[in-house]
């Protein structure tokens, strides 16, 4: 008697989404660690939109990071107070002031990036191609959602 191999259940969104919830927490948490010392990940995350969008208005940045115009004026008083960002005058309005990386901004933000990718990419060595390149196509499809979801959220 032959045996029928029964399928495999196709996994629901919602328990996807539970294992991808904890894998991405506890991958991020590891790549916090492996950074290093540094200005902590709020901090970070500030600096990095900044550099990615600036020159930002205190406000456009509050937007971008989802977080209450307060809590953005005390982030940048930190990162001010340790040089990693500038403010200057927006030639268009004077009541308004923009905010950009100073080159010790991005030359610690690159110095995070450089040493969480040799870490990952230190972990990704020893699996086989077949696992490489299924780890490169969730890339894809999580970069996509999440630029969609910031599209969504700007809209």
């Amino acid at each position: 008697m032959t045996s029928v191999p029964t399928p495999t259940p196709t996994p629901s969104s919602l328990d996807v989404a539970a294992r991808l919830r904890l894998a991405v927490t506890r991958t991020a948490r590891r790549l916090r660690q492996e950074a290093g010392t540094g200005p902590g990940p709020t901090l970070t995350a500030a600096l990095s939109t900044i550099e990615r969008r600036g020159p930002l208005t205190p406000s456009e940045l509050a937007g971008a990071e989802r977080i209450q115009r307060p809590t953005v004026t005390r982030l940048l008083a930190r990162l001010e107070a340790e040089g990693l960002v500038a403010r200057a005058g927006d030639p268009a309005d004077r009541r308004v002031s923009l905010i950009s990386a100073t080159p010790a901004g991005r030359a610690l933000l690159r110095t995070l990036r450089t040493r969480k990718t040799a870490y990952l990419a230190r972990r990704l060595e020893g699996l086989p191609a077949a696992e490489l390149d299924t780890l490169a196509r969730a890339a894809a499809i999580l970069e996509r959602l999440l630029e969609d979801g910031e599209r969504e959220a700007g809209a």
